[in-house]
């Protein structure tokens, strides 16, 4: 019938969009994690640059790595380093905005935007995460044992995504010269 086919013309593209959607969404997000991957972070942040450009607002950007994690998988386990990697997604969205942005830029490394942040302040919530998470014990059949990690922040200032993103990592080498778990702000 005539009804049949205008509804065929409408649902067809529908469907095919929804199916691009889904596509896209897998695409962009970590398989082990679920939370956002190195692409969808680096969009994101092109995004926030262009927002902060627009409403002259700070932001800060996290360069975030587990410390010893090889000893971890060694010890342990892929499997359980596994785990550990998805217990600290879980921990940071639950700890971190709604409006902040986490993502994992690979291996044990993982990337935060904190819109609307200034460094100091981004620096001090991270420590305290940092402290709440090297409190967790992770199990590993009849053991448990603990995880810390070192941070890097930058804040924006006026700069490319990439100079931002530099200027993270070599904060966060700096944390990791000073001993491991803790958190070194690009402006200390």
């Amino acid at each position: 019938s005539d009804f049949e086919s205008m509804l065929s013309t409408l649902i067809y593209p529908l469907r095919n969009a929804i199916r691009y959607q889904a596509a896209l969404d897998l695409a962009m997000r970590d398989p082990l994690t679920g939370i956002a991957n190195k692409m969808a972070m680096d969009g994101q942040l092109q995004r926030e640059i262009a927002l902060g450009f627009r409403h002259s607002e700070p932001m800060s950007v996290i360069m975030l790595d587990l410390d010893f994690f090889k000893m971890v998988n060694d010890t342990f386990g892929h499997p359980i380093g596994d785990r550990v990697l998805r217990s600290l997604s879980m921990f940071l969205k639950q700890r971190l905005r709604k409006t902040d942005h986490i993502g994992r830029y690979g291996g044990e490394e993982f990337a935060i935007i904190l819109p609307a942040t200034r460094e100091s302040d981004a620096r001090n919530v991270l420590n305290e995460i940092r402290e709440r998470f090297s409190e967790l014990l992770q199990p590993a059949g009849d053991r448990e044992f603990n995880v810390t990690f070192s941070c890097g922040v930058a804040a924006w200032k006026g700069d490319t995504s990439q100079a931002i993103c530099e200027r993270a990592d070599r904060a966060l080498y700096r944390s990791k010269a000073q001993g491991r778990n803790c958190v070194t702000a690009a402006g200390d």
